[in-house]
């Protein structure tokens, strides 16, 4: 049978038992179409990157589903009528995950309170920081930004801020446009 992947977001005001009940119904869509479901998480409450059917933030729900197509159709269809859900996608995937997803594993990080980096540092560089330049206060002070010296040929001036007023333009005359 075909293996999929498929995340479900439920709207943000129901409960969590809700969204494990909706899971609950469409595990058993599955299973009466003669499929099965080798693993469901739970991902939590989280915000959309855009409003959805007026929602700011939705309940995520994944199913690793081993089922034929007909099994997981009925359940898209279901899901399609039903109001709690906001949106869903099915993969097609070749062989299913049996550790957590990525969105689990990034809980589990979280949890250990883990240095990602982020804006200040960490060893992977992150925004001002790392081997890239940027102010790292200390004791020179000021911006570690130097001008590159003027190569050779160029006949433009050096660009230190002040180039001094711009040189007037053509006067516009309208006989030389007309003739």
């Amino acid at each position: 049978m075909p293996l999929y992947e498929h995340v479900f977001l439920a709207r943000q005001d129901v409960s969590q038992q809700q969204v494990e009940a909706l899971t609950k119904e469409y595990t058993d869509v599955i299973t009466e179409g003669g499929g099965k479901i080798t693993k469901t998480e739970y991902w939590g409450l989280k915000g959309l990157a855009f409003k959805m059917k007026k929602s700011r933030k939705a309940h995520y729900s994944l199913l690793n589903i081993d089922a034929p197509a007909s099994a997981v159709a009925e359940m898209e269809r279901r899901m399609g009528l039903s109001t709690d859900v906001i949106r869903f996608l099915t993969l097609r995937v070749e062989t299913l995950e049996s550790e957590p997803s990525v969105m689990m594993r990034k809980q589990d990080r979280d949890e250990r309170g883990g240095d990602r980096g982020g804006f200040r540092g960490g060893d992977r560089g992150g925004f001002r920081g790392g081997d890239r330049g940027g102010f790292r206060g200390g004791a020179e002070g000021g911006s570690t930004f130097r001008s590159r010296p003027p190569r050779e040929g160029d006949s433009r001036p050096p660009r230190d801020g002040d180039r001094g007023p711009r040189p007037p333009r053509p006067a516009f005359n309208k006989t030389e446009q007309e003739g």
